[in-house]
């Protein structure tokens, strides 16, 4: 039997700088590496966390962060696309070095066109926040202008629910919080 090499977050700090326009993360050991978004993507991330940040600010029940680090343990360190934290649990879940070291409450990753982007999101990623504690995860997929709501159940994440453009996305994680799915895609770009 083999052994294969294992990343961890120490191997992250020596890649080069993000600058190189590569996103590097992290997922059971294993390194994956993402060029930089296409805009409509960018653009999808934008409108769900402004959406996000907008409910927060009027309910003060908690904050909506982009891209943020995310380090579950040393050989799982990822960057959603967007997330969502509680203010109660806000304080315990971040660390020094101004990172997540535990399960934001609402994950979002937004779908880059290709199979092992696709991939990443709704197999791996997906199970790394089932196992991890994150309470709902919602896969946005532009092309399709859709959004899959993951909640947990039963101690795993389940799909509960596709939501299509004239859908309104509404989540019992956060009272009051309604936005139309169509309004987060882009038709210029």
């Amino acid at each position: 039997m083999g052994t294969s090499l294992r990343y961890t977050t120490r191997d992250l700090e020596l890649l080069p700088d993000p600058l190189d326009d590569k996103r590097y993360e992290i997922i059971n050991g294993e390194l994956y590496v993402s060029k930089q978004p296409h805009l409509a993507h960018q653009f999808t991330c934008g409108e769900v966390f402004a959406a996000l940040r907008q409910w927060s600010t009027q309910t003060g029940t908690g904050r909506a962060y982009f891209a943020p680090g995310v380090i579950f343990a040393d050989d799982d360190n990822v960057a959603p696309d967007v997330v969502w934290v509680s203010k109660e649990r806000l304080p315990a879940i971040t660390g020094p070095d101004g990172k997540f070291h535990a399960a934001p409450d609402l994950v979002v990753e937004v779908l880059s066109p290709g199979i092992t982007n696709e991939q990443r999101d709704r197999e791996f990623k997906l199970a790394l926040y089932s196992r991890r504690g994150v309470r709902e995860y919602w896969i946005v997929a532009g092309q399709r202008r859709q959004v899959e709501i993951y909640r947990r159940e039963n101690q795993a994440l389940r799909l509960t629910t596709t939501l299509f453009s004239e859908d309104t996305l509404r989540s019992p994680l956060l009272p009051g919080f309604a936005y139309r799915v169509g309004d987060l895609f882009s038709s210029e770009v």
